[in-house]
Formats: C-alpha cells, structure tokens, sequence
C-alpha cells in the first residue's frame, strides 16, 4: 500500500495519522484494471479491461511493511472492444479460461518508497505458473471510509505460457490500475 503519511498535495491541512488510514478495505467495482500490450511498429497493439474482479488489503496500523494485498482477476470477463480479440484472449491460446478461471496476486512484500507511493511485491499466479512480480502504487485520494490507488507494473507473458503472437505483439503487458477501496 501506498504511504499513509499523506503528501500534503493529497490533503487538506495536516496530512492523515497512519492510525487514521489504517484498517481492512474491500476493492469496490468502481476500480478499473486497464492493460496493453503494444504491437511492434507503433501499431495498435491490444487494449483492454477486465470487468470483473475482487480483492481486499489490511494497511497495518504501526508499519506499511506489514500491509498486504489480495487480489483476484476474471479473465472471463475481459473487454477490448472486439469480441474477436476477446475470445482469442479467453482461449487456450492465452488465458485459456476453461482450465484456468482466475489470475491471482498476493503481495509479500510492501515497501513505502516515498511519501505518497509504495512497492508491493508478491505472487501472480496464472494458468497454473506462480512467479514473483512487482508493482508501483501511487495514493490517489484518501478518506476515513474510503482510499484510492492508482497501481501500475509491467507483466512478462512468456512466463506464463501466454507468449502467443510475439514477437508481433510485445511480450510485457502493461498495467494501469485505478484501485478503489471502501474500509470495511
């Protein structure tokens, strides 16, 4: 999670106490987890959503260290705007979502790195392979009930048996995720 000494910029008067922002939230449907994957030559390349999906993070009262971070994707429920395109995703090829329903990450790690941002390390599990990622967060908006992040990491598909169509299509899926939590 992101540092919880709220940068003034983020805050009227004096930043929140960690105390304040301190609890167990539930990530609401009003979050948005956007990705690309870029083409080769400029061209455009995959854009997408996915509409469904769930999580929860505990920031730690006494050490952002000690914050974690569940998330579940359903890649099921993925958008580009092209059901040909989605149905390519969705297939063997890819997510392949009748064998695997979901994509998973559990943070290990949660480093501040400055006073509005974080590091969150931990476990990506898709189709069966587990592998240790890492993504940036950036606190957007704070409040005592609710919280907003914005989250972003690049994600190799090869790993992940997900390389289908490189080096067409680049390898590193790019994610830019506006995460919203309500206290709980």
């Amino acid at each position: 999670m992101a540092a919880l000494s709220v940068s003034p910029s983020l805050a009227v008067g004096a930043a929140p106490d960690l105390a304040d922002a301190a609890g167990n939230y539930g990530i609401t449907p009003a979050s948005r987890i956007h990705f690309t994957v870029a083409q080769a030559g400029g061209g455009g390349g995959i854009v997408g959503d996915f509409g469904k999906f769930s999580g929860s993070f505990r920031i730690d009262r006494n050490d952002v260290g000690h914050s974690t971070v569940e998330f579940t994707l359903y890649p099921e429920s993925v958008k580009t705007g092209e059901k040909r395109i989605e149905d390519f995703l969705k297939s063997s090829a890819v997510f392949d979502t009748a064998n695997f329903s979901t994509v998973t990450f559990r943070s290990t790690t949660v480093k501040q790195t400055g006073p509005d941002t974080a590091a969150v390390e931990g476990t990506l599990t898709a189709r069966g392979t587990s592998r240790k990622e890492r993504f940036s967060v950036t606190l957007l908006d704070w409040n005592r009930g609710s919280i907003a992040f914005n989250i972003r990491g690049n994600i190799h598909r090869s790993p992940y048996g997900m390389d289908v169509g490189t080096p067409i299509y680049s390898n590193v899926v790019e994610f830019d995720m506006n995460i919203k939590g309500q206290k709980r």
